[in-house]
């Protein structure tokens, strides 16, 4: 186990990941905690105050627990791909009444400095960081007020340069992880290279602590891990059905059962070939898009990936915030050809069960 979490309380060396946009929430967070384990806030897409509302909830349980920011890695848009990508998306947001043309550009930076900010006013045990490396300067007021920083990397050169800025653990993230890639450069889509041999590389490269991420579902896959050189595994996917999650009714039922999938197309109308196309097993698969957000993410395939992944340009936060209002009104209406549906490799692993069970089971043969 990471000997800094050791001293956090921390017994249980698979920690819940953090999934912004929904499915982490403050109930997911503290059962991690009662379950000896460590959960994170997801900061993404929150503004400072939203933020600091959740904070003081899982506060005021009396847990542990880490919260986790996007820090700014702006990829530009080009601005005529980006006219054309929303010319060529708009029936899908016109679908919901949403006109997708009249979305401008956003390049924005996620409230980062208010985040920062509410983090060294108000400490929590724990911050980790994904998309970029912050600056030096932030790492160590972040360590100075009693903060343990966790960085996000995808390859040994990113460890490199996490240890040189201060960073105190690593997340080694593979490229099997659901979501979005932290590599710290989305213009690119990050190799596959399998967990464990992504973990002797970095091991390799540096000597800090090593948290493994990324298509760890079964307690196989956790104790593996360990193996490898890692000192703890940090799950997402698997708990995107757990009882505490917040994740989407469309959502949960793609990772559930792919035949309830096609009852909620055929109940939405959709024609005939199409209903056939989504029951080929080659449907149920994850693959890497940037067709929702302009930044590689993995998701289980569905009517939006199919269309758009190949037409899609590089360009975060752009593309997300294009495509944010069509998806959230799509997953309000129950429709999942137009969500992304985030998935690591082991998303069929995911149980509608407590949190705590489920990490306890992960754990259940170290």
């Amino acid at each position: 186990m990471v000997s800094p979490l050791v001293a956090l309380g921390v017994s249980i060396p698979i920690l819940a990941a953090p999934m912004a946009g929904g499915p982490t929430t403050p109930a997911l967070v503290t059962a991690a905690a009662r379950a000896s384990s460590l959960g994170f806030l997801a900061g993404g897409y929150r503004t400072a105050d939203a933020l600091a509302e959740q904070i003081a909830q899982v506060r005021s349980e009396g847990v542990t627990f880490g919260v986790n920011l996007f820090a700014p890695n702006r990829v530009p848009v080009d601005p005529e791909a980006f006219r054309r990508y929303a010319r060529t998306v708009a029936p899908e947001a016109e679908t919901y009444g949403i006109d997708a043309l009249a979305i401008g550009i956003v390049e924005d930076d996620d409230h980062w400095p208010d985040k920062i900010d509410l983090l060294l006013s108000d400490p929590v045990p724990v911050v980790s960081f994904t998309f970029a490396i912050p600056e030096a300067a932030v790492i160590a007021a972040l360590r100075a007020a009693g903060t343990l920083v966790v960085q996000t990397v995808t390859s040994a050169a990113e460890a490199r340069l996490a240890a040189a800025a201060g960073a105190d653990v690593l997340a080694v993230q593979a490229s099997a992880a659901g979501g979005h890639s932290g590599t710290l450069s989305p213009q690119h889509i990050p190799a596959p290279v399998p967990l464990t041999d992504l973990l002797g590389e970095v091991r390799q490269a540096v000597s800090l602590p090593l948290v493994a991420a990324g298509g760890v579902a079964t307690p196989a896959a956790a104790t593996g891990a360990l193996h490898a050189g890692a000192a703890a595994v940090m799950v997402g996917t698997v708990l995107l059905r757990a009882d505490e999650a917040g994740t989407s009714r469309p959502h949960r039922a793609a990772l559930a059962d792919p035949a309830r999938r096609q009852t909620m197309v055929d109940e939405a109308g959709t024609s005939r070939p199409h209903r056939a196309a989504l029951a080929d097993p080659a449907r149920r698969q994850t693959m890497v898009t940037r067709a929702f957000t302009g930044r590689p993410a993995r998701a289980l395939r569905n009517g939006f990936t199919d269309r758009y992944t190949d037409l899609a340009p590089a360009g975060y936060p752009a593309l997300h915030h294009l495509t944010s209002p069509m998806r959230k009104a799509a997953a309000a209406a129950d429709d999942p050809e137009r969500i992304n549906l985030w998935a690591g490799t082991g998303y069929h692993h995911a149980t509608a069960e407590p949190t705590g069970q489920i990490l306890q089971r992960l754990a259940s043969r170290l």
